[in-house]
């Protein structure tokens, strides 16, 4: 495995332009398996969703190498009582697993996300049970595993175990392990 070198790694908003190489991992059945969009099928659905969901997130950037879109992270914050949380999430194409890039980014991801969103205390991933990767990555990345929600939710149709993670704006700085 050839060794990929991680401070070539980027986080930027999502353009339009990225479209093929969003479609790489987006259209790949084993990166999106654990995601809750469905694997896209073609260049225009890629469109479709960056302008639609990617551009109009309020915090999802590509995880790019030489600026070229190999993955994203995704924190949604909350809003009324609950504008103290925020969702995270992220994917990265499958010709890139095993090489740190997924924490590399993560780690570039959380410290950025509370400067731009201040209020926002507490970030929450749910990594389905069987998802060992994702628990790794976010594990390596400092987030604290909180427990098992028990048939949490259906996940693309099959009632599905999560483990949740939080990392707390007061977990900052992150260490480099």
């Amino acid at each position: 495995m050839e060794k990929i070198d991680l401070s070539r790694i980027t986080l930027r908003p999502f353009k339009l332009e990225d479209a093929d190489d969003f479609l790489l991992f987006a259209g790949d059945d084993q990166v999106t398996r654990y995601l809750r969009w469905k694997t896209l099928t073609s260049k225009e659905e890629a469109l479709e969703h960056i302008k639609d969901v990617c551009i109009n997130h309020p915090w999802r950037r590509s995880i790019c190498i030489d600026d070229r879109s190999i993955g994203f992270v995704s924190i949604f914050p909350f809003s009324g009582d609950d504008r103290c949380r925020a969702n995270f999430g992220f994917g990265v194409a499958v010709k890139y697993w095993g090489h740190g890039i997924a924490t590399k980014a993560v780690k570039m991801a959380v410290p950025q996300f509370f400067v731009d969103f201040p209020h926002v205390v507490r970030l929450e991933a749910f990594v389905d049970v069987d998802n060992k990767a994702s628990q790794k990555v976010v594990e390596k990345a400092g987030f604290q595993k909180e427990g098992m929600l028990r048939k949490y939710a259906y996940h693309k149709g099959r009632l599905t175990d999560f483990v949740v993670y939080s990392f707390l704006s007061s977990d900052l700085p992150i260490v480099e392990a």
